[in-house]
């Protein structure tokens, strides 16, 4: 008997079938093989098409049965994992109303700093956790401004598992942390924000069924399931945005436990029991996959929105023709610091760290005589995780203070380069484990199905494949502190 998990990702659509008896993972794959691109219209926008995830996610699946590692009737239950912070409209019809705005998108961060203010920022961040800021609510806000003939017909709200979820299922329904990464939840009321409603003039009907992550979300459509051979009226059991699910995957649900992923964006995801906010609303605050409102378990997450797609970008622009492990090879030639060359990865849209600024990717410090393709790549990584080191300085300073990150054997943890210089500027050791969302997706979806008694039992047998310390501090401080001069007179 196996799970089904997707991952309807930015840059792809994955998904992976879980062997339900070993929670080990017995086929993976992607779809494309390309990365998807994103539509920038006017310079900080970002959207994609909710087609083209469903499209992508059904591909993704034949392509995973073709591999004929099992059998597609035997699968149980599905789960979804998403990219955070989408906004997915649809008619009563159930029809798409526009292209999705993503989570890198800009355009809303003057909305929602205008409701930052009106609503109060003491209120928004004891009863919201986190400020309207660029997020879901926020977007919805902007469409209502701007596009009103297309608000005009909106049915239903969703985020982009809710959709795929939709077109497997003909089901719409959310979550407790879904509607909170959307900035639409009220943590001290335990319900929609009335605050949020009514500064914004949103209409409560709009939005869907609130069930809790791991619940039924709905049963396969007898026609898609004719389509993608798996068996008709297997449930859909879990959804949860990205950062949630990596924690999942990693089995990080208790307070004090923290992930770490890089890929598209970095984030840095510690889970606690405390109603917890920072003051400027550089690091947020939602429900985790596990939270009741009897129950905290809340998520603190530091996002970097320009992480994977600036290692991406100077492989395609600096790199092209070269694969990511020799481009990390090359990397690996270089010494630490890059013989002085800099690079600050801002350049997808604004930045929460910054209080929502949009800064900019910027290389500092390039000697035309010195500097090779090999230092620029790995003077980007390097970037990246001093950013990952500026960003944990702030979570630490609201109290979170990780011993050990957890993180999947993936992305730009596949880079050796990358993790040293992540865990010597942090100063904490990585436990890497090989598993990535789509994996947690199913694992997930077991859970919600019961076909475990609990978290410990779907993760007894997941162990970490490696654990990586700090070995180079005092080195990797020089340079951070190096870093951080140049990047204060660039703010």
């Amino acid at each position: 008997m196996y799970l089904l998990g997707l991952d309807i990702g930015t840059s792809s659509i994955k998904a992976s079938v879980v062997e339900i008896a070993t929670s080990q993972c017995v086929a993976s794959t992607q779809f494309p093989d390309a990365e998807t691109p994103i539509t920038s219209l006017q310079t900080g926008w970002a959207e994609q098409s909710p087609a083209t995830w469903w499209e992508h996610a059904q591909a993704a699946i034949l392509k995973l049965n073709a591999s004929r590692k099992y059998d597609p009737q035997q699968i149980q239950a599905i789960g979804i994992s998403y990219q955070m912070h989408g906004l997915v409209l649809v008619d009563k019809n159930k029809e798409v109303l526009r292209d999705s705005i993503i989570w890198c998108d800009s355009r809303a961060v003057e909305i929602g700093e205008q409701a930052f203010q009106s609503i109060g920022a003491e209120k928004c961040l004891s009863y919201l956790l986190n400020s309207p800021g660029n997020f879901t609510a926020s977007k919805l806000a902007w469409v209502k401004k701007n596009e009103p003939e297309i608000y005009n017909r909106i049915n239903k709200i969703m985020l982009p598992g809710d959709f795929i979820a939709m077109k497997l299922t003909g089901e719409i329904t959310t979550s407790i942390s879904s509607l909170s990464e959307g900035i639409f939840w009220d943590f001290k009321n335990n319900e929609l924000s009335h605050d949020v409603m009514q500064h914004f003039g949103f209409d409560q009907n709009h939005f869907p069924v609130i069930q809790d992550v791991f619940s039924n979300h709905g049963h396969l459509l007898s026609t898609v399931a004719s389509t993608l051979s798996l068996k008709a009226g297997i449930p859909i059991t879990y959804k949860a945005g990205d950062q949630p699910n990596n924690a999942l995957s990693l089995n990080v649900l208790e307070p004090g436990e923290v992930a770490a992923t890089a890929g598209t964006s970095g984030v840095i995801y510690g889970v606690t029991d405390k109603i917890t906010c920072d003051p400027q609303s550089r690091v947020n605050t939602f429900a985790h996959v596990n939270h009741t409102p009897q129950t905290n378990r809340l998520g603190v997450l530091l996002c970097i929105n320009g992480t994977g797609i600036m290692n991406s970008w100077v492989k395609n622009k600096i790199g092209a023709g070269l694969t990511y492990p020799e481009m990390n090879q090359q990397a690996s030639q270089v010494a630490a610091g890059s013989d002085g060359l800099q690079t600050f990865p801002f350049g997808n849209g604004a930045e929460r760290i910054f209080n929502n600024k949009i800064i900019g990717a910027q290389f500092s410090k390039i000697d035309l005589n010195k500097h090779s393709h090999a230092h620029i790549f790995r003077a980007a990584q390097e970037g990246i995780a001093f950013t990952f080191r500026y960003g944990l300085d702030i979570m630490r300073s609201n109290g979170m203070q990780p011993n050990i990150i957890r993180a999947g054997h993936a992305n730009m943890f596949l880079s050796e380069v990358f993790t040293e210089a992540f865990v010597n500027a942090t100063g904490v050791p990585v436990a890497l484990y090989q598993t990535e969302g789509s994996v947690g997706a199913a694992i997930g979806a077991g859970i919600g199905h019961h076909v475990y008694a609990n978290a410990q039992e779907a993760f007894a047998q997941v162990k970490p494949i490696k654990t990586v310390t700090p070995t180079k501090e005092k080195m990797y401080n020089e340079l951070y502190s190096n870093w951080l001069i140049t990047l204060n007179k660039n703010l």
